[in-house]
Parts: structure tokens; sequence; C-alpha cells
């Protein structure tokens, strides 16, 4: 029998009527959002499908992915039978397959998000940090790392051995984007539209409130599954023992999802992407292994074409 892996996009993937299309089609999406909206006191379908500034506020945007991502999931599953054995997600994404795996409680992964989001902006003043994207082919065999440290920045993400993620205080950002450029005149640099330095040591300031924020949360964990959940943090598989650990470090540490690639590619026969937009695949495909991505309606005909959905 053939298994499973899906892997849901974070923070950055978000756009306005994203769920949507699930939303208008599936009982079950239906009931996620009314879930979500509930459980935090936000009405989840006027933020995720209408234009508004809250989209983009990391404390609102956090549970909006999580909310249309396990929208998508839960209509997929008992209508398309996705039925996922291994699950990974990319930084917020983590929380979306910790909930897919039925490790979290879909409401209680709603409140620590809304939360995380908030600790992580707070981190540092609004507009003083800075994030960009280093694209450069087989980004692995120069010495890129030098030219980053020596500016004050840092990696926040390994994303395929194409592409990092730098972030840091805006001037240091500027200045490793401008080292790099002299010694690598081919390399692509993209500024990211985030208001915070995340996944770097400038986090570490929230690590202490959000570990206790978590605590209660704890008692509500089913570890069955822990082991069937990628780490962001570690590259590799949740073991009981660092779930909390590793979530608590995150928010402060690279995300390693070259890691995860591979921890997830050596398990499952198949690969599935499910979140508002085709993020995470492209990455895949750097290593040279092909996901199937759900962002939409459209994209359910294209990905399962004339397969039956079970139970519409």
């Amino acid at each position: 029998m053939s298994a499973c892996g899906v892997v849901f996009p974070g923070q950055g993937s978000q756009v306005t009527g994203m769920g949507q299309d699930f939303f208008q089609s599936y009982a079950e999406s239906r009931e996620i959002f009314a879930r979500a909206s509930e459980a935090i006191d936000i009405d989840m379908t006027r933020l995720c499908f209408s234009t508004n500034e809250l989209l983009d506020r990391t404390e609102y945007t956090q549970p909006a992915i999580l909310t249309a991502e396990m929208a998508m999931y839960a209509a997929l599953r008992n209508h398309y039978s996705i039925d996922g054995a291994f699950f990974g997600g990319h930084s917020l994404g983590e929380y979306t397959a910790l909930v897919a795996a039925d490790v979290l409680r879909f409401e209680d992964a709603l409140k620590i998000v809304k939360k995380r989001g908030f600790l992580m902006q707070c981190a540092v003043r609004e507009g003083r940090g800075a994030m960009a994207a280093i694209i450069l082919e087989d980004l692995a065999a120069v010495d890129f790392e030098t030219a980053i440290a020596e500016s004050g920045a840092e990696v926040a993400n390994f994303n395929s051995k194409d592409q990092i993620v730098i972030s840091g205080m805006t001037e240091s950002v500027s200045e490793a984007c401008e080292k790099l450029s002299s010694l690598y005149p081919e390399i692509r640099i993209v500024p990211l539209a985030v208001s915070a330095p995340f996944h770097s040591s400038h986090m570490r300031s929230i690590r202490r409130s959000f570990q206790k924020y978590l605590q209660p949360f704890q008692r509500n964990i089913d570890r069955t599954n822990i082991h069937r959940v990628l780490s962001n943090y570690t590259g590799t598989f949740h073991s009981v023992l660092s779930l909390i650990p590793s979530l608590v470090k995150q928010v402060a540490a690279p995300v390693r999802w070259v890691e995860n690639m591979h921890a997830i590619a050596a398990e499952a026969d198949e690969i599935y992407e499910i979140g508002p937009q085709r993020v995470l695949s492209r990455f895949f495909s750097s290593i040279g292994i092909q996901v199937k991505a759900v962002t939409d309606g459209r994209s359910v005909e294209r990905v399962f074409g004339g397969a039956h959905a079970h139970g519409i």
C-alpha cells in the first residue's frame, strides 16, 4: 500500500480568497471556517475572502493560513481519499501538519499560532527587520555564509539547493545583499514583504513567553502520530520529547526545509502540497521530486481529473 505525504506552505503564501472555492463546494470546509471563527472570535470568511489589511498582519495571517489549509485538507481527505501518512510544513505550515496528523487540536493550534504571530511581530519594532530570498543555481557550491555573517545577517530558511532566505536588521540584510551581488553577479535577490526578521536570533526574546503560552495545551496533544510529522528545527521527524522544545526553538532558528524534503521523500511514495499558493512543490523539484499541488478548485480538477469525488 502506497504511503502519502502531505506538505503545507507557511506565511507569505496567503492570498485574498484562499479557501473560498472549497468553502463554496464542501460542507467540511465550511465547518472548518465556522470552528475557526468561533475559536478565536474572528470572522474567518471575511478575513480570508475579502480585501483587508489584517490578512498581512502576522497575528492574523497565521491563523488565516492554517484555517484555509485545513479547510482544503478536510475536503480532499473526505472526497478524494487524500489520507496523509506523513506530514510536513514550512514554518507556520508545521502547525497545519500537526493538526492534519491529529497531534494538535485545530482550535488549540489556531490560538497558538495567533499568539505566535503576535509575539513574533512584537519581538522587533515594526519596520526594523527585513528578510530576502537569495537565489542562485547550486547555491551550496559558493561561500554565501561568510558574506551573510560578516554583515550581521543570518540564514533563516534553507529552502532548496538553489534558494535560501536571509533575515536580520534592515541594514544588515541590505549589506549582505550588496556583498552577495558583488561577489556573485548572477545571483538573484528578492526582498520579502515582512516587517520583522523571522527565524533569526532576534526572535529569541519571545521564546520564554511562547513556551509558557504552550504549556496549557500540552495536555491535549495526541502523541500517537508525532513521529509522522517533520520538524523544521531538527530537519527530521518529531519525537515525543522533542515536540514542544522544537516548536519553541523554531521561531528563532533556521527552517531546515531541504532536510525536511529528503526526510519525507524517503517515506512517502507520493506527495501533495496543499495551500493557498504553489510554493513547496517548486522546492521539491530542485531535488528531482515531483509534488502535486492543490491550491484552489481548478487545481483539484487538474490534479484529480475525472476521479470520483466520494460523498459530495
